[in-house]
């Protein structure tokens, strides 16, 4: 009878985890695949060596730093380079490099400096993808640009490039000169403070946001981003400020130091649209200069608001690396292009 009994329960309990179910991991979805243009340049990736080619057509190089799937560089490449009002801008002023940020083939930077594809991007301090380095005919770098640009944005960086006005100016000055198309009306939002003094001591991170009247993706922001619930939560870890990058409002900035957003948005040498600077404990830890889709930006924004920049002080992907092994493993899916 006990045997019985001791049978009947095993298979009662067989029954019943039977009926449980292992959580399956969540997956990474949204990754993009950009089939780069047949007019990029077959190179042997000795940098000097295309570096004089390109002088001898009266161009600059440019090395488009890439990542396999990244959706970010899918629509760089769709809407930067194929179809594009740049295109021949492009075609006729630069000769462009593809070098995958993860890749093995070897890269000749110099005759003294030679590294494979993925130390290329910690020489370049490569930071999103996609990543365009501009380099001049003496192959020195002469601008660098984070992440996507839309081409209204990209075509100031190639002329000022491609013009070599950076030898007299700054891409900021560059820009204010050009007669520029206005694309948004500003807009209030809840997490905004009244904040004219960023030197205050405060409890909280704080972020200061610059937008202005020719931002093409500031609408893209609040219809997005700033509607969207898990953002909304990041964003009340902040004291929030947005200033018009054009405004000549006396302000006082981190440092104490009297000026306005025009001037200190300059200081800070932030030319995106819509910009955003966080700063903790009176110091810049971190900024966002470049389109990010909902899990980074919330990712990067969580990142500082937690402070767990404190834990992970060299990078916000080292954060974000423990962060979706968390959501995967709870079988979450991330979706990296919405």
């Amino acid at each position: 009878m006990k045997y019985f009994k001791l049978v009947l329960s095993s298979l009662l309990l067989m029954g019943v985890f039977s009926q449980v179910k292992a959580i399956e991991p969540g997956k990474i979805v949204g990754g993009k695949v950009s089939t780069l243009p047949t007019w990029f340049k077959e190179s042997f990736l000795d940098i000097s060596d295309d570096v004089e080619e390109a002088k001898e057509n009266n161009k600059h190089l440019m090395l488009y730093m890439h990542l396999t799937g990244c959706p970010y560089c899918y629509k760089m490449v769709e809407e930067g380079f194929k179809n594009s009002s740049n295109t021949q801008i492009i075609k006729d002023n630069f000769d462009v490099v593809a070098i995958n940020i993860r890749g093995d083939k070897e890269v000749t930077l110099n005759e003294d400096l030679t590294m494979t594809e993925a130390e290329v991007r910690n020489h370049y301090k490569v930071n999103f993808t996609p990543t365009i380095v501009f380099l001049d005919q003496d192959n020195k770098l002469v601008y660098k640009v984070n992440g996507y640009r839309s081409a209204e944005n990209f075509k100031y960086m190639l002329n000022f490039v491609k013009n070599r006005a950076y030898k007299n100016t700054t891409l900021a000055e560059y820009i204010y000169q050009q007669k520029r198309t206005k694309h948004y009306q500003f807009k209030a939002h809840d997490s905004f403070q009244t904040i004219t003094d960023l030197s205050v001591k405060r409890d909280k991170p704080l972020l200061v946001l610059f937008e202005d009247q020719y931002c093409v993706l500031c609408n893209n922001l609040h219809n997005g981003h700033f509607k969207n619930p898990e953002i909304l939560k990041e964003l009340d870890l902040f004291d929030v400020v947005r200033f018009d990058a054009e405004s000549e409002q006396a302000i006082i900035d981190v440092d104490g130091n009297k000026t306005t957003p025009s001037k200190y948005v300059k200081k800070l040498s932030l030319n995106y649209r819509p910009g955003i600077v966080m700063f903790d404990q009176g110091v810049e830890v971190m900024r966002i200069d470049a389109l990010l889709y909902s899990y980074h930006f919330a990712g990067h924004l969580r990142y500082i608001g937690e402070r767990h920049y404190q834990q992970y002080p060299e990078s916000v992907f080292d954060y974000l690396r423990v962060d979706r092994q968390k959501i995967l493993d709870a079988g979450h899916n991330i979706d990296l292009s919405k």
